[in-house]
């Protein structure tokens, strides 16, 4: 346990809240209807969007949907630590059950009260002893042991309701103005796509000529620019590889979760060691993810880096290598404008939760192609245009994340005590709620 007031007190876990008291029956009705929560629904904040919780049947719920809660409960997950999935049940939802990947803790009301408990579990110093006792490499988890013998501070029920009364609100004000944040991103990311579709639409000049053509996902284009399918474009086309990856490996394997908004993210990488030579990733090679769910099908983005980096890629990946007539800066930009990938996302083949856009149909489709000197010049363009909206966007982004980090090192000081509140605390930050 860390420093703490000496007229503080401290406990394990388990005797000051009841772990895992309630689950379902394997005699319950199969009509029994109750709101689902998954761990997925779930982030530091709490419960990431309310209307994304199922309502199940018992009769066809998965076999971990187990767990009953209640009002007052507060749910942490026990894998991966170390993204803080903990929510605390403040009402809202009825006969709500959750995955038995979270521990359920019903704080024992005259010990342990449930909002100073929920952010005592919220806390970095949680954190770190759920991370340090975690089992496993791929997958973490704290077993049930180690959960139940966390060290949890007391203080006296007066000053754990104060300290709760004091982060609510401070940590509300800390929300809305990430909140706030967050929704100049989404308009920034509203601008970026419009600067898109209108490049690789209109072109650059404001007083081109335009015909109207009314195919597929394209109203009209330039007088110049012709129309012709993905197909002709390209001198290969190639699926990925369906080999298990692992932790270490002499190739990087990319994934569908490293496409994100028109570029390759290498984070989170596994890999393979052999790989046929011919599915290794040259410079400026096109992948496409087709199989994810409905809105995020289809999603390119560009490989630039080079052969020799040894970097291949997984089977929900398609692989698009361009032939000389167009230039592959200008096909990623078309294949991330929002008329391209909604007409794309309407071909996909719907299936449980996923959709599959199979390479014949994408290949198939229709798109603007510029003559080569205008391809480069909307390409030059938009790489300035967007540059400057990724810089302001990085920015907010660390404004962001400079208020999340105030909010945990807030939280840690006063669920630890070296943060002491007073009513006056209280009342100031309840004035400027």
């Amino acid at each position: 346990m860390t420093w703490m007031p000496n007229y503080w007190k401290s406990d394990r876990l388990k005797d000051v809240a009841t772990i895992n008291g309630r689950s379902l029956a394997a005699s319950t009705d199969p009509d029994f209807e109750f709101d689902y929560l998954e761990i997925s629904n779930v982030d530091f904040r709490g419960v990431i969007d309310a209307t994304a919780i199922p309502r199940l049947r018992y009769a066809v719920a998965p076999s971990r949907a187990r767990r009953l809660v209640q009002r007052g409960d507060i749910l942490v997950s026990s894998v991966r630590p170390n993204l803080q999935s903990i929510v605390l049940i403040d009402g809202g939802m009825e006969q709500l059950v959750c995955s038995t990947g979270f521990n359920v803790v019903q704080p024992k009301d005259w010990h342990f009260k449930s909002r100073f408990a929920y952010y005592t579990l919220v806390s970095d110093s949680a954190r770190q002893y759920f991370e340090a006792t975690a089992k496993g490499v791929g997958y973490p988890a704290v077993d049930d042991r180690d959960f139940n013998a966390l060290e949890v501070p007391m203080p006296p029920l007066s000053e754990q309701e104060r300290i709760a009364d004091y982060l609510d609100a401070s940590c509300a004000a800390i929300d809305a103005a990430a909140a706030t944040k967050r929704r100049q991103i989404a308009r920034l990311d509203l601008l970026r796509a419009s600067i898109i579709e209108k490049a690789v639409t209109q072109g650059l000049s404001a007083h081109a000529r335009h015909t109207k053509i009314d195919q597929d996902w394209i109203g009209s284009l330039p007088d110049r620019w012709s129309v012709t399918r993905i197909k002709r474009l390209v001198s290969r086309l190639d699926y990925g590889i369906s080999v298990r990856t692992e932790p270490e490996g002499r190739h990087a394997v990319l994934k569908m979760g490293n496409i994100q908004a028109g570029e390759i993210v290498f984070s989170k990488m596994e890999f393979v060691q052999e790989v046929t030579e011919d599915l290794l990733l040259a410079h400026n090679d096109l992948l496409y993810n087709r199989t994810n769910s409905p809105d995020q099908v289809g999603k390119a983005a560009l490989f630039r880096g080079k052969e020799d980096d040894g970097v291949t890629f997984a089977s929900y990946l398609v692989r698009l290598r361009v032939n000389h007539r167009i230039m592959p800066e200008f096909l990623n930009y078309v294949a991330n404008s929002e008329g391209f990938l909604s007409f794309a996302r309407k071909l996909a083949i719907p299936s449980v939760q996923q959709s599959n856009l199979n390479s014949t149909r994408y290949s198939r489709m229709l798109i603007p192609l510029p003559p080569f000197d205008e391809q480069r010049a909307i390409c030059d363009y938009l790489d300035t245009k967007l540059g400057n909206v990724k810089e302001t966007i990085a920015i907010i982004e660390r404004q962001i994340g400079t208020l999340t980090a105030y909010r945990k090192s807030l939280i840690h000081e006063c669920v630890t005590g070296q943060r002491r509140i007073t009513a006056a605390d209280v009342e100031r930050v309840a004035a400027h709620a």
